[in-house]
């Protein structure tokens, strides 16, 4: 079994040729066809406080053919997605060339969706269609007003961006190097774009001019805070990420005098039947050929200086790890 695998905390991940299989546990035995590499594996890569389980093979999607099962709801030949449920911090995870899972969070990889797009979508596009049920959920209509996805260069934002836009939205896309970015994010369906700075730099006032009415937020802190302030009244933020950080120095204000909701989005124990539903949305709506656009493939050798990477902002888009190279 090839993997790659952080021995102990503190300890350089590494790549193995032959891991052992007696690491694995679980009732399912998969196949991994491939994995995708997310913001959250790369800082388990890097040591910082997302691998809780130690010796642990990181990767928090697995895109896999069953081979084995002790449940009766699986069975031999089944393609299957996991994203989430512990993988890459408690359990072991995609970046090998087999695992063995838990069923809870299993769904059933969609007609017409192949292995490497499932793992294209992974964890970040999973995000991305939670959040946008999300702030539908809340009302949001192509006619509301606009809509803001932060990080929308990374692997939630630009998923985020080209499903909000097939949706009917109009979206403001916030990125980083915006110039360099730009072509990328309006190929995907952004109207407009803006530079991070605008809202990231520093905390503004804690009401400001009313410029969108939902938000999908992957960045967290000062970006978050004026996101809130920005939004219209009546106006929903979905929050999913923390790339700037955890905390949040806003006021009660957008949300007591001008009924913002802020609603959090967690794709890691997602309930199963939303879950399915999401993948199976996913299927249909994200059109593959932006997804193609958008997806960066890798070998499994290629994860830890991939990762590396992308903590430093060098990585658009989505991922693909082939495992078997």
């Amino acid at each position: 079994m090839r993997a790659v695998l952080i021995d102990a905390k503190g300890v350089a991940p590494r790549l193995v040729s032959d891991a052992d299989e007696a690491l694995l546990s679980g009732p399912v035995e998969l196949d991994v066809l491939a994995s995708g590499l997310n913001y959250k594996d790369a800082m388990a890569l890097a040591g910082r406080g997302i691998a809780r389980s130690f010796p642990l093979i990181p990767g928090i999607d697995v895109v896999g053919r069953v081979t084995a099962s002790e449940v009766a709801e699986w069975s031999p030949g089944d393609l299957v997605i996991l994203t989430g449920d512990g993988l890459g911090e408690l359990r072991h995870g995609g970046f090998a060339s087999r695992a063995r899972v838990r069923p809870d969070a299993l769904v059933h990889l969609p007609a017409g969706l192949t292995a490497e797009r499932a793992a294209a979508i992974g964890t970040a596009g999973l995000t991305a269609m939670l959040a946008a049920l999300r702030l539908e959920a809340d009302g949001l209509a192509p006619a509301s007003g606009d809509v803001l996805v932060t990080g929308a260069s990374g692997g939630v934002g630009s998923v985020a961006v080209a499903l909000l836009a097939a949706r009917g939205h109009r979206v403001i896309a916030s990125t980083g190097r915006s110039e360099e970015n730009a072509g990328y994010l309006h190929a995907l369906g952004a109207a407009e774009v803006i530079d991070r700075r605008e809202l990231g730099q520093e905390i503004g006032r804690p009401l400001q001019s009313q410029r969108w009415i939902g938000a999908v937020d992957a960045v967290g802190s000062t970006t978050l805070a004026n996101v809130l302030a920005g939004t219209a009244r009546g106006g929903t933020v979905a929050a999913c990420g923390l790339a700037q950080g955890p905390d949040l120095p806003t006021t009660v204000m957008p949300f007591i005098l001008r009924g913002v909701t802020l609603a959090g989005v967690d794709s890691v124990d997602c309930p199963l039947p939303l879950r399915q539903r999401a993948w199976d949305a996913l299927a249909r709506e994200l059109d593959a050929d932006l997804l193609d656009a958008m997806t960066t493939r890798i070998a499994l050798a290629d994860v830890i200086p991939a990762a590396e990477r992308l903590l430093a902002g060098e990585v658009r888009g989505r991922t693909v790890v082939d495992v078997s190279l």
